[in-house]
Parts: structure tokens; sequence; C-alpha cells
């Protein structure tokens, strides 16, 4: 690890090197050199997600994926990315807690995912298990392309906060690495956090609503990263999406409401929670803390 006054005393070259192991994005790095020096960790935090959307392009987003090995293929992380080994293998740590069954289905559902999008499934796997990330590829399959690539965007950049992390020391521990949005999904006829269900956030545009983020409740039946550290929703009118359905069979019930969409406005920059109680024949939720 390195600290903030050493990124911002490296040579040009030295920190392109250093930074390109957060992500290998050359108009996204190359930025980031010419930002220096970074007075403080919620300054680069916020500079990073700053260049990121709103300088960085589709083909700055496509050649950030190129540096990553596909999930659940760890060998070709060895083999092409031997200066990220290390980080993206814990990254990956759950995969190999999987079943085979599971390494094969998310293996199928990676080929098809890029054989739809002409890109490899990019997915925040930090302490998510492979049948979780199984679980995430399978319903991102729905999306139509030119959705997907934004949603496969804040999944690279919640990576290179992760990245970042490593990197620089203190550099978390120092900073609001919160989402802007969180959620949390409780089973009232159960008594239990709805764990494994799959949540997604959308925001209207043209009358459309288009995905922003998804993501899988943990085991207390919470979404924390549903957007990366220094992203912040514009003022508007967005929903999150709980897909029940599935969550109920998986629980052997029988649920009248196959999906839960609730809508609520982002007006600020304060953090917004938006949380689901839930049974099988009704639901409620608020604004949380």
């Amino acid at each position: 690890m390195i600290t903030i006054s050493q990124l911002n005393s490296l040579s040009k070259k030295e920190a392109f090197k250093t930074l390109a192991a957060c992500c290998v994005s050359t108009q996204w790095i190359s930025q980031m050199v010419e930002s220096r020096p970074f007075d403080s960790s919620k300054e680069l935090i916020e500079k990073a997600a700053f260049i990121w959307y709103e300088n960085c392009v589709l083909e700055d987003f496509k050649e950030a994926f190129t540096g990553h090995p596909k999930i659940g293929n760890l060998e070709s992380l060895k083999a092409k990315f031997a200066d990220t080994a290390t980080w993206a293998g814990n990254e990956q740590a759950k995969v190999e807690e999987a079943t085979q069954e599971t390494i094969e289905a998310l293996s199928e559902a990676n080929m098809l995912y890029e054989a739809k999008f002409g890109y490899i499934f990019i997915v925040s796997a930090s302490k998510k298990s492979a049948d979780h990330m199984l679980a995430i590829v399978n319903a991102r399959l729905h999306h139509n392309p030119e959705d997907e690539i934004y949603v496969a965007m804040n999944e690279q950049h919640k990576i290179t906060v992760i990245r970042l992390g490593k990197l620089i020391e203190g550099l978390l521990q120092e900073t609001d690495i919160n989402s802007h949005i969180t959620t949390h999904a409780l089973d009232t006829s159960r008594g239990f956090p709805a764990k494994n269900m799959v949540i997604t956030l959308k925001t209207k545009h043209e009358n459309n609503w288009k995905p922003v983020s998804l993501g899988i409740t943990n085991s207390d039946g919470r979404i924390v990263d549903l957007l990366p550290p220094g992203k912040l929703l514009e003022s508007g009118i967005y929903m999150m999406q709980f897909h029940t359905e599935k969550y109920y069979k998986e629980n052997n019930m029988k649920g009248f409401y196959p999906e839960i969409s609730i809508q609520f406005e982002v007006t600020d920059d304060s953090h917004y929670h938006i949380p689901l109680l839930i049974n099988p024949f009704g639901y409620s939720t608020y604004r949380g803390s």
C-alpha cells in the first residue's frame, strides 16, 4: 500500500502504472494522473467518480472491462492479469465455495452474456457467493444492450473503488463510501430478513424505466452497495423493483405479488434508504435512515 502523498509524488509514468491496477481505462487513468495532487481521501474518491461518470464514454467503459477475468475462471486471471491477480482472486474468493453445478451454470451464463452484449460479465464480486452472481447475471441477461452497459459501468466503478482502497492506505476508513441509495427487505410472515432477493434500481427516461443498478440481498436482507462510492443520483423519480416471485418460489411459498415496484423521488445528496416489509399477500414501505 502507499499513501496519498506517495501517489502524488510519483512520476506520471509510475502513477499511470500504479493506478492501472485499479482500472485499465486509459482515459480514466490519464485524467486521474493529471488531477494530482489529491488533498484528501474524500477528494480522491470524488475525483475518481467524476472522471468516470462525466469524462469517460462507452469505449472507455469497455476498455476497463478488459482488465477483468471471467467470473469463475481464476486460471485466466493468472495468465493475463498478473498485476491484479491477488486482488481479483480475493474479490472472487466466494466463487470457489460453489458447487460444480453452480460453477457450470455460471460459466454458461457468462458465455450467453458475452454473446449478447459483446463484453464479459462485470460485477463487484466482493462478499457475493457464486449463487448470488448467478442470480445477478441471469437477471441482467434480460436487459437491452443499450441499458446494460450503464449497469456494467456502475459495477466497474465499485470494483475500482475497492481496489483504490487496497492501494491507498487508510482510504476507505477515512472516507464515506456508503451508497447514495440502500435497501432492506424483511419477510414479516417468517420473521426473517428476505435474503437472496434480486432488486433493481431504475430511472425514468423518456417515459421508459431504465435499469441503473442491480443487486441481491445478503443474509441480513440488505443491499448496501447499489451505487458506487462517490456516485450521486441526479434529482428525479426512481423506482426500486423487488423480484419477489423467485424469492417466494425458493422458499416454497406462494406469493400474490410476482414483483413489487416502489417509486420515490430523489431531491438532494442525502442518504436514501428504501426498505420493504413483505408477506405473501401484502407489503409496506417507508423512507428509512
